[in-house]
């Protein structure tokens, strides 16, 4: 199978319980990605900084910017999708899903997410948690997806051997 059948249409909107959704994010989210990701930062570190270098401590608007402007012109070519996490106002950015080719064998997806730091520990977090998995089986393409940080840890990922 290839990353996605040539058919697809990405989800543009997804509903969680409590008033909250899912959207692909974009450059013009920066004012409420940046505090997002800033305040919860070194918890984001320890979860991504050493497969992917992120979020660094000197991270500015402008580089927060760059990268969102990157994933929404990476889900306009079906590259890659980050989906991220509201309020239904549309008024907090509360978290990301990542929706991204494999980089190691054994899956035709890598998946992981995350909640701000105030937001660990709630029903919010419980409903992304039971969201993700059961919204990548209804409504992405993908036979074998691997739910990095949760079926495999991010200390194990690195270990798997590398897409040919």
């Amino acid at each position: 199978m290839t990353w996605l059948p040539a058919d697809f249409v990405h989800p543009v909107r997804v509903a969680l319980p409590g008033h909250h959704h899912l959207r692909p994010i974009s450059g013009a989210d920066t004012e409420l990605d940046y505090p997002a990701v800033m305040g919860s930062r070194e918890r984001l570190w320890s979860i991504y900084g050493e497969a992917w270098g992120w979020p660094v401590a000197t991270m500015t608007v402008e580089q927060d910017r760059a990268d969102l402007v990157r994933h929404a012109d990476e889900i306009a070519a079906h590259k890659s999708f980050n989906h991220a996490l509201f309020d239904d106002a549309g008024t907090a950015l509360l978290g990301c899903v990542y929706i991204d080719p494999p980089e190691k064998i054994g899956a035709d997806a890598e998946i992981s997410w995350w909640v701000v730091d105030d937001r660990v520990g709630t029903e919010l977090e419980q409903a992304l948690d039971a969201l993700v998995p059961q919204w990548i089986a209804e409504a992405w393409p993908f036979e074998c997806p691997r739910y990095v940080g949760r079926d495999l840890s991010w200390q194990d990922w690195p270990a798997l051997p590398d897409l040919a």
